[in-house]
């Protein structure tokens, strides 16, 4: 049977049931994808058949979106994946989905393919939360150098954590070079990741996204070995001038600037590092452990910093010693650490503490089977990432060296699709979980529009960042050809996405010189970063069940309310059936839990089987009102 008779076997199938199988956008890009990827150009119908059941569904998106599939899909997943959310939703395909999985390609050893994921697919219960699944992030072909780390891991939740982790760092090493406008103020790309996972679970593969910028670090770290030695030769040729030394200057010892902090570091220290670097730094540490025990000396109390630094805060010290006073006008600390479940409470004591709406939570599940370790290709993942470290240094080397700045900007569909997309979490945030989860959405808009800023810019220097990894494999005849990046100015006025600051003169841009660039998102990439959003928020709710009761709504209505993290405004008893299915709540549990939130005036019946949220929980975020400026993207144009 072929691709298209099994599509229309599939598509007969749920028309029959009526079934809803793309009730979020996650599940309907997926469905685009991989109906696009077995089907081709013949599966558009089938396509448009099954999400018109969907009231997300519109004719002219849907195409726009199966266009997009066809462009950039990349075998990730097949109809397979089709036929597992078409079972999620209750309709029994008289098919097996054994013989349906496939593997996407991967740029990294073939073994990184042995355990492939169905779209959908969540993670098991755990002992933490016994009846939350915690989604995986929607599979996407992501620009190729970012692509290449994620093909690295060996299990979804691994896959999902090189790429946020490989954003985080490679977020860190272009700072203040990029920015985009966010409530009116400007924002970089520095992130504060923290990935929770049981031990020995997976988290261990983080270390090798540090070895990203561990080049850059290095590179640092030796010129200020170098000023080092220049200046301790030039102070002691001065302390030899005897009574000469007066008039002149005793020579000033160099800063160390460094890229990657020891989080082991006092409040001080961590200050001094910080604005020997003009701001920057990355602290990068697989045991949360290591921070909260640095935070909790007498000398430590630097958890300040890090809530300062999430919005770019000026920060400063004064030491009564030679009555020395520094400050940093502008800071750009990116953080990514992982740690056990345990470790979550002494870093961040409680939902009121200002570290947990700044962080990115992903939560791991536990392993529930052996894996085998042996790697038959026996590469040494520390030189692979090494290796792509140093070709990314040379890349924003060269890029630094000539630019200024690059201003990431959205249009005005990306912005509307944006702010409806947050103000749906937003509000079912405080409906459930009350103002916590309300400032972290408000702060995962943010760290998603640095997701962007990331995504974009790999995507717009994929050609360049091939043409660095090829010049290694290029004939001694061509040596002496010049390389990518020996004009940076005029290969970056060729690369996609990226255009010259509109007040640039012309003779600027005819002569290559050129300080400030525009850089704009594909609509595909921006779509694929929304659909980050969903899978971190419930990963966030989950993490807020680690804090102390009395600063969270308690466990077992939190388990039980947390269904309404998975319904749309709008929604019907059948929808909550399928979703309690999945939570395992029994069903006189949901019919009790609608009732109770319909005394309470959280939820209306609008009809025999009918609920929406009520007026003031629908309130809209993107008004003026309480939470306007804090979830609503403004974008300067």
């Amino acid at each position: 049977m072929t691709d298209i008779e099994q599509l229309e076997q599939l598509v007969a199938a749920i028309e029959q049931a009526g079934a809803n199988v793309a009730p979020t956008y996650q599940e309907y890009m997926t469905v685009a994808f991989a109906i696009a990827n077995s089907c081709g150009e013949e599966g558009r119908s089938g396509f448009h058949r099954i999400c018109r059941l969907s009231e997300k569904y519109r004719q002219e998106d849907a195409d726009k979106l199966y266009d997009s599939a066809l462009k950039d899909g990349k075998g990730g997943n097949s109809i397979g994946t089709v036929f597992h959310l078409a079972e999620l939703a209750g309709v029994k395909p008289s098919r097996k989905l054994a013989n349906l999985q496939t593997c996407r390609p991967s740029l990294a050893p073939p073994h990184t393919c042995a355990h492939a994921r169905q779209e959908g697919q969540t993670t098991p219960p755990t002992n933490n939360s016994p009846n939350t699944a915690l989604p995986f992030f929607p599979t996407y072909q992501w620009p190729k150098f970012l692509q290449q780390a994620i093909d690295c891991g060996d299990s979804p939740a691994q896959r999902d954590i090189l790429l946020i982790g490989a954003m985080t760092v490679i977020g860190a090493s272009i700072n203040n070079l990029i920015d985009f406008s966010y409530g009116r103020k400007k924002k970089h790309p520095c992130i504060q990741c923290f990935v929770i996972a049981p031990p020995a679970s997976g988290k261990g593969a983080l270390t090798w996204v540090r070895r990203l910028v561990e080049p850059i670090h290095d590179r640092l770290m030796d010129l200020y070995r170098q000023k080092l030695q220049a200046y301790r030769l030039e102070k002691a040729a001065w302390d030899g001038r005897g009574k000469e030394k007066v008039s002149t200057p005793e020579p000033e010892p160099p800063r160390m600037k460094m890229l990657l902090i020891a989080a082991d570091n006092s409040r001080t220290g961590i200050l001094e590092n910080l604005m020997d670097a003009d701001g920057v730094g990355l602290i990068c540490e697989t045991e949360a452990d290591t921070i909260s025990a640095a935070i909790g000396t007498d000398y430590g109390h630097w958890s300040d910093t890090l809530r300062k630094s999430f919005d770019h805060e000026r920060i400063a010290y004064n030491r009564r010693t030679n009555h020395e006073y520094r400050e940093c006008k502008n800071s750009y600390l990116s953080v990514l650490i992982s740690g056990t479940p345990a470790q979550v409470k002494p870093l961040i004591p409680s939902a009121e503490n200002g570290l947990f709406s700044r962080q990115v939570f992903y939560y791991m599940p536990p392993i529930d089977e052996w894996m085998d370790q042996f790697d038959t290709t026996d590469t040494d993942y520390d030189s692979l990432f090494t290796h792509w470290g140093e070709q990314w240094k040379r890349v924003i080397d060269a890029i630094v060296g000539a630019v200024k700045s690059i201003h990431l900007k959205f249009d005005a569909k990306q912005k509307a699709a944006f702010n409806a997309h947050l103000s749906q979490v937003f509000k079912r945030a405080g409906v459930v979980h009350g103002d916590h989860m309300k400032s972290t959405v408000a702060r995962i808009a943010v760290n998603a529009c640095r997701f962007m800023a990331v995504v974009a810019l790999l995507r717009s220097l994929e050609g360049l960042l091939s043409d660095v990894a090829n010049e290694g494999c290029a004939p001694d005849a061509q040596k002496n050809v010049p390389g990518p990046l020996d004009n940076i100015v005029r290969t970056l006025l060729n690369c996609p996405g990226l255009s010259p600051s509109p007040d640039t003169p012309e003779e600027n841009i005819r002569d290559g010189v050129v300080t400030q660039f525009n850089l704009r998102i594909s609509n595909a990439d921006f779509q694929a970063v929304l659909a980050l959003i969903e899978p971190l928020y419930l990963h966030a709710c989950h993490v807020l069940s680690f804090l102390p009761s009395t600063d969270v709504v308690q466990s077992q209505t939190a388990s039980q309310e947390a269904i309404f993290d998975r319904l749309p405004l709008q929604f019907s008893r059948s929808q909550a059936l399928e979703e309690a299915k999945k939570l395992g709540m029994p069903n006189n549990t949901l019919d009790s839990l609608l009732k109770r939130m319909t005394e309470r005036g959280v939820l209306v019946k609008t009809a025999r089987g009918e609920y929406a949220f009520s007026a003031r929980v629908r309130t809209c975020v993107g008004a003026r009102g309480e939470g306007a400026s804090s979830a609503s993207l403004q974008v300067s144009d």
